[in-house]
């Protein structure tokens, strides 16, 4: 029979509720910017600034915990509600249907000219549906390039429609009346967003804004989650965090496909309101409000000098080591999980599946949730097996076979059995093992500041790098083609992490049992533990 261990409920809860709140919302944030017209080179550059906040954030809220002790309950439940509300104004963004669809894929129009061209009409550029219904378009005829502007017919502008574009007419002009016209018929266009109506709107800002707040918000609170559950934990039961963990799973799938279903069900239009999605988000947040309130944190012993202990732990070569591959680990997280869904879009409107993509789509998070289960379970126990160098070389093979498989999916349900099957041996596990080594390396009285710079670095540093380079890529080269080179680096860093980590080994953990508060002037880190005791911590 299971015993139910009442001192653990409340971070159960809190894990259950938290990531319940977070299931509808946090795959759809890249998707939210892509239907306000945010085109994938720009939402990596968004992607690539707000994790390098991460870094920042994270330890510094960490700090503040470990210093204000006593706040720790306050500060946790006040990150809670800033990021509620920063995700709920989701729902102010105004709506922004182009008349012309400009997805991934589709910019490059071959096209039939029924006139020669002209400087295009100064009511184009004042009209009020300007943004809705023009796109730039830099076009070639042999050796002659011109620059232009397509307007579609919604523009009741009363302009000529000069060009056909498959079935479709629209009418194109010169922006520079320097340029040439072309001559001939046929010629090639690429489309792009008019830069003005993507920075130069209130809707991306505040877009950004709130994405920013929410997003920094997430991740500060799941630092610190980490930290508390440790410290709830203790020592003697490290290895149960994966435990607790996985609640925060359970709640994440089941809404996440909840949200899925009542968004594909509220609308039948291709550009999906997220309206269910927010609600049963801050249903949950109010729900995960209540249990932290109930929380009972241990009083621990604080450190005299918090910034010293950990510079003295971080600049130890095995954690440098550790921190780089926790980097490329975050690299190769950040592109799956800002982009994947935009490849799957891409693939579900070349195959015809885009009726069905929100339901898709939650299907697709609940299949990782449920792999999720087994590995946050049993992680403790895989990693005091296998130890931390073996357990994370397993997770950058198994997110090379991911990423691959992902590249290869040739219509968008085969991708909800791939994460059925690699979404719990490649982020559960890495996580896991992520956390758990913060944990095991920090000094007293430090570890939500430790387990802050290491998220900081995992999210925060390299979510930054993989999102700057995952949107460049995407655009040049698309979906299939961005995963398959990312399978490439992940293969190549598993064979690097199994070159590199065990020359680290002797040292890859700093002693914690026996550690002595450094007096004020006298700072050192205590002795090595000797190598059997190393061994067993391995």
């Amino acid at each position: 029979m299971v015993r139910l261990n009442r001192r653990l409920l409340p971070i159960k809860a809190h894990f259950f509720f938290f990531m319940a709140a977070m299931g509808p919302i946090l795959p759809q944030l890249v998707v939210i910017g892509k239907q306000i017209g945010v085109p994938p080179d720009v939402m990596g550059y968004i992607m690539a600034v707000l994790p390098i906040l991460y870094v920042l954030a994270k330890p510094l809220v960490g700090f503040l915990v470990d210093y204000f002790t006593s706040l720790r309950k306050f500060i946790f439940m006040s990150l809670i509600l800033i990021m509620t509300l920063a995700y709920g104004g989701f729902y102010f963004l105004p709506e922004n249907s182009h008349f012309i669809p400009l997805e991934e894929g589709s910019v490059h129009w071959n096209v039939t000219l029924l006139t020669d061209l002209h400087e295009c009409s100064p009511m184009i550029y004042s009209s009020k549906a300007f943004c809705q219904t023009v796109h730039e378009a830099d076009c070639s005829q042999g050796e002659n390039l011109y620059a232009a502007m397509i307007v579609a017919s919604e523009a009741r502008l009363n302009l000529s429609e000069n060009m056909l574009h498959g079935n479709d007419s629209y009418h194109i002009c010169l922006t520079s009346s320097s340029q040439a016209s072309p001559s001939g018929m046929n010629t090639s266009c690429e489309l792009q967003h008019v830069s003005s109506c993507i920075y130069g709107t209130g809707k991306f800002w505040l877009f950004v804004f709130l994405l920013f707040f929410g997003t920094i918000g997430f991740n500060v609170v799941n630092s610190i989650s980490d930290a508390c559950c440790f410290d709830l934990l203790g020592e003697a039961e490290q290895d149960k965090y994966g435990a607790q963990r996985v609640w925060g799973t359970l709640g994440f799938g089941a809404t996440a496909l909840l949200a899925g279903i009542m968004v594909n069900w509220w609308t039948s239009d291709a550009v999906k309101s997220l309206t269910p999605a927010l609600i049963i988000m801050c249903v949950f947040s109010l729900l995960d409000l209540f249990s932290v309130s109930k929380l009972k944190l241990p009083k621990l012993g604080g450190s005299e000098s918090i910034w010293s202990d950990v510079w003295q732990l971080v600049r130890q070569p095995p954690i440098v080591v550790f921190l780089l591959f926790a980097t490329m680990a975050g690299i190769i997280d950040s592109f799956i999980i800002y982009f994947m869904f935009w490849h799957l879009e891409e693939v579900a409107k070349d195959t015809g599946y885009m009726d069905q993509i929100k339901l898709i789509e939650g299907l697709v998070v609940a299949a990782e949730c449920l792999a999720e289960v087994p590995f946050f379970f049993y992680s403790g126990k895989i990693i005091k097996k296998l130890g931390y160098v073996h357990c994370m070389s397993m997770c950058f093979f198994f997110y090379a076979v991911r990423l691959s498989l992902v590249a290869w999916i040739p219509n968008p349900w085969y991708l909800v059995g791939v994460e059925l099957f690699f979404q719990g041996i490649t982020y559960a596990l890495c996580y896991t093992c992520i956390v758990a080594y913060a944990s095991a390396v920090a000094p007293p009285g430090t570890s939500a500041t430790v387990q802050g710079l290491m998220a900081g670095i995992d999210d925060g540093l390299g979510f930054s790098i993989g999102s700057l380079i995952g949107g460049l890529i995407l655009k040049s080269l698309g979906g299939r083609e961005s995963f398959k080179y990312f399978a490439i680096v992940a293969l190549c860093t598993c064979v690097a992490h199994i070159v590199v980590r065990p020359t680290s080994r002797k040292r890859q953990f700093l002693p914690k049992q026996g550690y002595q508060q450094p007096a004020e002037q006298d700072i050192k880190f205590p002795p090595p533990l000797p190598d059997q005791e190393m061994q067993d911590l391995r």
